[in-house]
């Protein structure tokens, strides 16, 4: 049950859904017809606006104080299965802050929402489209129970969501094990507890779990990943095309698994789209003096030919992608790394990045259903 909300919250959330009414110019005639105390139908505020082409659209504004996603699920479902629907009624979540993840999810259930800041969507296809969003939050968003930036959290979510997982079904202790290099259990625990939350895991019958929208966890890890966080140096060598390619192969067995084609170049072996000259790796730091000699690389200020990232945290390494073609050749970076980092890096990074995600990552996910 929601807890009741004070008057002063009542009136906040009441105030401003007249003030987003009231600023569209051309909408007249709505009306708030009930607000909180006794009531015939389960929400807080009913407002009914008119359409365009005739008739009134109803919105029944459920308001509250905070909400996780997986919360919001459960209430959605009770909501849908209560509400008299009609192609003119519409379920609205009002929150003081709407995060993004609760954007999604109210999109996902036909859910209109809006916030005391003034941000809004409402829509009901066909007849009524209403979306502001952009002005500053008023309240400060309730603190989240993990940090998905760390390296240590990144571990965790690359076992989860490499391809090589897919539709696994997990424990902790498993998750615990699978990840590299290790990580705390107690870690394990807060971040399923916090990605359950979120409605990104679902529970097994048998106890167990597994990821439930692979593309939104992506989506959360890639806006949470700290690129900036591995050392860039920038090299120039005489070396071309097949002698490049051997001379990695030879620092690949060198490395034992702690260097690999990244970014870019993992994505002219993964999803080629991008014509982008210039060899993108990760070496571990103590590779580098071999990775100079192999290549006869120099490293420069400006005209380089080769990016060499030394990262933050040997996880970059997990389950390298060494393809299928019988050729051999160094490791890729795993294609959900290949992804984040290609959302970072600049240039074309992100038209790179849509391309694994389109080409590779989609139709695996579809395979499952969990996208």
């Amino acid at each position: 049950m929601a807890a009741k909300l004070r008057p002063r919250m009542e009136e906040a959330f009441a105030s401003k859904l007249e003030a987003i009414l009231g600023s569209i110019n051309w909408l007249r005639g709505w009306k708030i017809e009930q607000l909180f105390g006794p009531k015939d139908v389960d929400c807080d505020i009913l407002a009914k606006v008119p359409l365009p082409r005739g008739g009134e659209a109803e919105l029944h504004v459920y308001c509250r104080l905070e909400m996780r996603p997986i919360a919001f699920r459960s209430m959605a479902d009770r909501v849908a299965a209560q509400l008299n629907q009609s192609v003119s009624t519409l379920p609205v979540l009002a929150l003081p802050n709407v995060s993004v993840r609760m954007a999604e999810l109210c999109a996902e259930h036909r859910w209109g929402w809006y916030d005391l800041a003034g941000n809004y969507e409402v829509d009901l296809p066909g007849l009524l489209h209403l979306h502001h969003t952009g002005t500053p939050r008023v309240h400060q968003e309730p603190r989240k129970s993990a940090n998905l930036s760390t390296p240590e959290a990144s571990r965790v979510l690359r076992s989860l969501m490499a391809l090589e997982n897919l539709g696994k079904r997990w424990t902790q202790r498993s998750l615990q094990l699978d990840c590299q290099p290790a990580v705390s259990l107690g870690l394990v625990n807060k971040l399923v507890k916090h990605l359950h939350e979120e409605a990104y895991l679902e529970v097994l019958p048998d106890r167990g779990f597994r990821v439930r929208e692979h593309a939104k966890l992506l989506f959360a890890w890639r806006d949470a990943y700290r690129f900036d966080r591995h050392e860039r140096r920038n090299y120039f060598t005489l070396l071309r095309g097949k002698a490049i390619e051997g001379a990695l192969s030879k620092l690949d067995v060198a490395a034992n698994g702690l260097a690999a084609y990244a970014a870019f170049s993992a994505a002219d072996f993964q999803a080629p789209h991008v014509h982008q000259p210039k060899t993108w790796l990760f070496i571990k730091k103590r590779g580098i003096a071999h990775f100079e000699q192999l290549l006869e690389a120099k490293e420069v200020d400006s005209g380089e030919n080769m990016i060499v990232l030394i990262p933050d945290d040997d996880g970059v390494f997990y389950l390298g992608d060494r393809g299928s073609s019988g050729r051999p050749r160094m490791a890729c970076t795993n294609l959900v790394q290949t992804y984040v980092d290609l959302s970072h890096c600049g240039g074309r990074g992100e038209e790179a990045a849509e391309a694994i995600l389109t080409q590779r990552l989609n139709s695996e996910w579809k395979v499952i259903g969990t996208q």
